[in-house]
């Protein structure tokens, strides 16, 4: 499996930005669609955004569409969430996930059978 681990949560204002990493261990990582999930408190698991493996689309859900941008580097077998204009709905835990060869229902939590153990992101106001 990929094995993802992800890097880069902490704590912003309002407005401000992070990046989270997603790095995987897997050198057929460029075989791998990924995606990002949150999970608030007393909330559902919801999707984020997600890059198929050819790196040539992209799916992101409406609440961050225009702030937050995927991205992924196949050299350093790493995937980027760039996250712009944070405000306190966007407070969650953040997951990676990956699915190899992914390209159908790239939104649902359980297209994919890979997850890492997730980086805390706190946006205060």
């Amino acid at each position: 499996q990929v094995q993802p681990v992800e890097s880069g949560g902490g704590s912003v204002q309002a407005g401000g930005s992070l990046r989270l990493s997603c790095a995987a261990s897997a050198v057929t990582f460029n075989t791998y669609t990924m995606g990002w999930f949150r999970r608030a408190p007393g909330k559902e698991r919801e999707f984020v955004a997600a890059i198929d493996w050819s790196g040539g689309t992209t799916y992101y859900a409406d609440s961050v569409k225009g702030r937050f941008t995927i991205s992924r580097d196949n050299v350093k077998n790493t995937v980027y969430l760039q996250m712009n204009k944070l405000n306190p709905e966007d407070t969650a835990l953040y997951f990676c996930a990956a699915r190899r060869w992914l390209t159908l229902e790239v939104r649902t939590s359980s297209s994919y059978d890979t997850w890492g153990q997730g980086t805390q992101v706190t946006v205060s106001s």
